[in-house]
């Protein structure tokens, strides 16, 4: 990821440290995440992505070279997620698709590194364990079987700081954030 990062920033003529700048995270962190010796967290991520003018899933779906047909295979799904956060895109390749769909999985106390914020809405559904959701500086204790659905405009988070994995399903517009 490390090198595909450094890649696009060259394209764009940025230096590591005005891509700092322009995403809020510091030259060090840029210069470790480009030589693969951090993995950013999603928010992190998508922070540097923003600036890069990407978006989160598309980076990753071009990495994979995406996937064409109506089945998808478990070990096809595109992981967006690190730092204990799984976040596998479900993606068949289809660059007009409307709708994202992800089977996300949150280790014990993991969050997703920050707030995420990008045009558009999300549901989801809590299957197994429980989960923090913070938005719009609100926090939502989710429970299994508990869904919700927020307008991902507004700076979003999941945490789980109970000792058991949480799993959720969720769908999202627009299909690339």
């Amino acid at each position: 990821m490390g090198a595909r990062l450094a890649a696009v920033r060259h394209q764009l003529g940025l230096s590591q440290r005005r891509a700092a700048e322009l995403s809020g995270l510091t030259h060090g962190a840029i210069c470790m995440i480009e030589q693969d010796k951090v993995s950013p967290s999603v928010a992190s991520l998508q922070k540097l992505l923003t600036v890069y003018g990407l978006p989160l899933s598309r980076f990753f779906a071009e990495e994979e070279g995406g996937v064409t047909g109506v089945v998808i295979k478990a070990e096809q799904l595109i992981e967006l997620g690190s730092q204990g956060v799984s976040m596998k895109l479900v993606h068949n390749g289809n660059k007009r698709r409307q709708l994202g769909f992800m089977l996300e999985s949150y280790a014990p106390g993991t969050d997703t590194g920050g707030h995420v914020k990008h045009q558009g809405e999300e549901v989801g559904t809590v299957l197994e364990g429980s989960v923090i959701l913070t938005i719009a500086g609100q926090s939502y204790p989710l429970e299994a079987g508990d869904c919700y659905v927020i307008d991902t405009g507004e700076p979003h988070r999941f945490s789980n700081p109970s000792q058991q994995t949480c799993r959720i399903v969720s769908a999202h517009t627009p299909a690339s954030f």
